[in-house]
């Protein structure tokens, strides 16, 4: 009998924990014969969970599938039917504990003391749907168990929202720094106003239709996969975030050219200089360096208090979750002190079995049902309490967007010079930080507000509880007791006091419980921050050593460039930095999604795990005095927590090291985006730095004076055919001497360069056996070190050596294009003596007027002494012209040459037909 009688209290237990007080409205699916089964099998499984807890068997028996003894599984007889409506179990929308319920499959699983989820069902897991929520406070009344895959997804939320906030202000930034350097040449009458209107308007729209593509494609991957709007997946969630974060790295490449578009238009259209140019690139691109560093600097900090305000969510729904547990917990103890009573009053025959029966199962059914009716009204009442909250949050951040805009559109009418461009930096993004934390303050403020309002039902609804739990306890004792039993008033009141005195260690218990769950929560999150703060330190460390990486590669590039100047390389470095702090701090946000992702995919064996650990510690402080088969049974759970803290561990590990390798592959491809602009960035720097030193020689060639030399020269009357060639003659001997010298010196400069390059080899190779063997007296490479360490040795000697080449040659080209370019400049400078000398003697030949200014000479030798050179093997300007080294070098010259030309043969044909060849030469000496 008494065993009849606990089983049916554990029956109302069960009955309970399966369709507690908030069951979901939501399920409509669920029959009242089905539920009379579920009730039906409650008892059965609760026998059969304490012989399975004793037998010490490690598999969940209430498991919705159950292994065979072939290794293959079938459909338990007691599975719940409706679990074949629901593949994705989208409507498990009851939240965890015991005033909520979950669907009849999964809360089993979830449920076992003994076991966690094994990983065939990670798959469906991730699959598995869970309510889209858009705030914090909507969560408090989320009815899933899923609670933090709700409050994860809120935090990637709030990433995305930062990022485009951040996004919006680097291109506002950009907008009116432009337009500060087109006012500032505007002002100085460099370009019109017409023109100014024009380049603005251009950029604000190119601007406007980037980010109209970025919203379009943000939106098809919002609406992609989405079956319902009320719920998601994690797999979807994940998909989301890669592709977000693609179209983010595409809108960026996309906006660097835009900005290197307009600029090079800008400059483009106001024709300034080359150095000029370059002057204002650099301002711009340092400009937009200090714009990146602030935004960097914010993003960190706002990354940390979206970390931080993730655990208080937690804190403040573990708080909910307590108060909800806690009115079942301690209505169920209550009911078990009635129980004890009417048991001694049976064992004394007061009271007979079938009458406890009853008197339990009227206590019991007018109890539950009408803590039921409390707990939808409780329910209800929350739901509409958030609603109002929403609403009225949702009007104040309003009128804060409102606020805000006119605030920063008072700022950005202000004109600015260009020498107040930090300052304008400066003071925008404080108005911009100053708008974020309003509104911040704004949301945890209505977080804490919603969660006490929360928190105040549901300890209406303790009290509800309480005081009907007595009043029906009162009308039992005092009013049924006496009528049904002998008992006299007097007697019953007794039986009522000692209820209550014996509640007094009861409540002590379960506060006690409540503490200590708390402790171990606490604890839980402890860790949990501490795990953060180590990721966030590796990813600084990761970030760093990226871009220590990369700056080493772009000096190495720039320093393999010759001929740049010194403005022209610090601009590609000041380019490439932008470029790459950008990269990074996208990077940033992409780690910390990533963080939550992973942190989602693990939440499931977490929670249960800590389920586990919780009631480990509980039942460990809880029973003092333990025989042999308690002993052994927590030993046996203390071995299976070992267990499974492994295997969680080891999947968390598994779980990282996929995000990681996805995250590398991810900031592989935008280095490569990044390394093809710089490719462009740096060929357009060269292709400026060329015109400019075009611009430098051709800007005193003295053109015009050579073709009136030219046509001057076969018009005279005094020069002769005699006199012209020998003026010619001597000429190219010059040039001769000049590039024999050249060949000569080039030739030895190589000589020297090869034999410093094969000593300098030399003395490295031999202060590198010198180290080997320094290694070797030491003992670093004897025979008992580890293979991994000679590997490692090996690896680094081989490293070493390469590297050690590669510098050498470097400095080597280095040193070779440096003389050559030496040589090549003192060529170019005596042929264009030689040239200006020609010329002048030409024109006192011809008796032109020498208006061309000539060069100071460094040449000793006057123009007398030329003719009388030994050298005496060109009898005429043919022969050189057949010369393809000559002519190669001449290049630069060959207006000059063509005018020897011109010149001489016009001395042939004699000084009467002056005038009819004159077209052809002034044609031939043109070319």
């Amino acid at each position: 009998q008494k065993d009849d009688s606990q089983r049916l209290l554990e029956s109302f237990n069960t009955d309970e924990k399966e369709h507690t007080l908030m069951r979901s409205k939501a399920e409509p699916y669920t029959s009242k014969e089905e539920r009379v089964l579920e009730e039906s099998e409650s008892p059965l499984n609760s026998n059969i969970a304490a012989f399975a807890l004793k037998a010490k068997v490690i598999y969940p028996i209430n498991q919705k599938f159950r292994p065979l003894a072939d290794g293959s599984s079938n459909p338990s007889l007691h599975e719940n039917p409706k679990q074949a409506v629901l593949p994705n179990q989208v409507v498990e929308t009851s939240m965890s504990g015991s005033l909520g319920s979950l669907s009849q499959g999964d809360k089993e699983d979830c449920s076992s003391s003994t076991t966690i989820h094994s990983t065939t069902s990670d798959d469906r897991f991730q699959a598995r749907a869970f309510l889209k929520v858009a705030s914090f406070p909507e969560v408090l009344t989320c009815e899933s168990f899923d609670v933090k895959l709700c409050l994860c997804s809120l935090t990637l939320k709030d990433l995305m929202l930062l990022d485009t906030e951040l996004r919006k202000e680097k291109h506002v930034m950009f907008i009116q720094v432009f337009k500060i350097y087109l006012t500032d040449f505007h002002r100085k009458k460099k370009i019109t106003d017409g023109l100014l209107k024009k380049i603005l308007l251009n950029q604000e729209n190119d601007f406007e239709e980037l980010q109209k593509q970025l919203d379009s494609r943000l939106q098809n991957t919002e609406m992609s996969g989405a079956r319902n709007s009320e719920f998601q997946t994690l797999e979807d969630l994940e998909r989301r975030e890669r592709e977000y974060s693609e179209h983010i790295i595409d809108n960026m490449e996309a906006f660097w050219k835009q900005t290197d578009k307009a600029q090079q238009d800008f400059l483009d259209q106001s024709k300034c200089s080359s150095a000029k140019a370059t002057k204002i690139m650099m301002d711009l691109t340092e400009k937009m360096i200090a714009v990146e560093s602030l935004l960097s600097e914010f993003q960190d900090l706002q990354a940390m208090d979206i970390q931080e305000r993730l655990f208080n969510w937690e804190l403040m729904v573990k708080m909910i979750d307590s108060l909800k547990s806690s009115i079942p917990e301690e209505c169920k103890g209550r009911l078990n002190t009635v129980s004890n009573i009417l048991d001694h009053l049976t064992v004394k025959n007061n009271l007979s079995v079938r009458q406890k029966e009853e008197l339990l199962t009227d206590l019991h059914k007018a109890f539950w049902e009408q803590l039921a009716h409390y707990s939808n009204e409780c329910m209800q009442q929350s739901k509409d309490l958030i609603l109002k909250r929403l609403e009225c949050r949702a009007k104040k951040k309003e009128e804060f967007k409102r606020r805000q805009e006119a605030e920063q559109e008072s700022l950005l009418s202000k004109s600015f010079l260009t020498e107040d461009v930090h300052n304008f930096l400066k003071a925008y993004h404080e108005l911009i930080e100053k708008h974020w934390q309003a509104q911040w303050d704004l949301e945890e403020e209505d977080d804490c507000e919603s969660t006490e309002a929360v928190a105040d039902l549901y300890k209406e609804l303790y009290s509800k509880a309480s005081r009907a739990l007595a009043e029906l306890v009162t009308e039992l004792f005092l009013q049924t007791l006496p009528v049904v039993t002998s008992l006299s008033v007097r007697e019953c009141e007794l039986l009522k006091e000692e209820w209550q005195e014996n509640l007094v260690p009861q409540l002590e218990k379960w506060e006690n419980h409540r503490q200590r769950r708390w402790k171990l929560f606490q604890e839980q999150l402890l860790q949990e921050k501490e795990l953060w703060i180590t990721d966030y330190a590796l990813s600084a460390v990761m970030q760093k050593h990226l871009s220590e990486k990369q700056e080493k590669i772009i000096q190495g590039v720039v320093s393999r460039l010759g001929g740049l100047s010194d403005e022209s390389v610090s601009y590609i470095l000041q380019k490439h930095r932008l470029l790459l702090c950008s990269v990074l701090r996208r990077f940033t946000f992409r780690r910390a999604g990533m963080a939550a992702l992973a942190r989602m995919r693990l939440s499931r064996k977490k929670s249960s795990l800590q389920e586990l650990r919780e009631q480990h510690t509980l039942q460990k402080g809880s029973s003092l005095c333990q025989d042999e088969d308690q002993w052994q049974l927590q030993r046996a759970v203390e071995s299976h927590i070992h267990e499974e803290e492994e295997k969680l561990e080891e999947e968390t590990q598994e779980t990282n090291l996929e995000f990681h390798q996805q995250l590398v592959t991810e900031i592989q491809e935008a280095l490569q985006f990044l390394q093809q602009h710089m490719e462009q960035v740096i060929g357009q720097t060269l292709l400026q730095y060329a015109r400019g030193e075009a611009e430098k020689k051709s800007s005193d060639d003295g053109q015009d004076f050579k073709e009136r030399l030219v046509e001057s020269a076969v018009e005279s009357v005094y020069g002769t055919s005699n006199n012209i060639n020998r003026l010619v003659q001597n000429y190219y001997q010059q040039l001769g001497k000049i590039t024999e010298g050249y060949e000569g010196k080039k030739l030895q400069h190589l000589k020297s360069l090869q034999a410093e390059r094969n000593e300098r080899i030399r003395l490295k190779h031999k202060e590198n056996e010198l180290a080997l063997k320094e290694k070797h007296t030491k003992g670093l490479l004897n025979v008992s070190s580890t293979v991994h360490q000679r590997i490692v040795l090996q690896q680094s000697k081989i490293l070493a050596q390469f590297e050690l080449q590669q510098q050498i040659r470097l400095e080597s080209l280095k040193q070779k294009l440096l003389g050559l370019h030496n040589l090549g400049t003192e060529l170019e400078n005596q042929l264009r003596e030689a040239e200006q000398d020609f010329v002048s003697e030409l024109a006192v030949l011809t008796r032109v007027p020498l208006t061309v200014k000539k060069k100071p000479s460094k040449r000793s030798k006057p123009a007398g002494k030329k003719a009388n050179s030994k050298r005496q093997t060109f009898q005429s300007p043919e022969p050189a012209e057949k010369d393809d080294s000559h002519e190669n070098i001449q290049e630069p010259h060959g207006i000059t040459s063509g005018l020897c030309r011109e010149v001489s043969q016009s001395s042939h044909e004699g000084e009467t037909e002056p005038r009819k060849n004159s077209k052809m030469l002034k044609k031939k000496g043109s070319r």
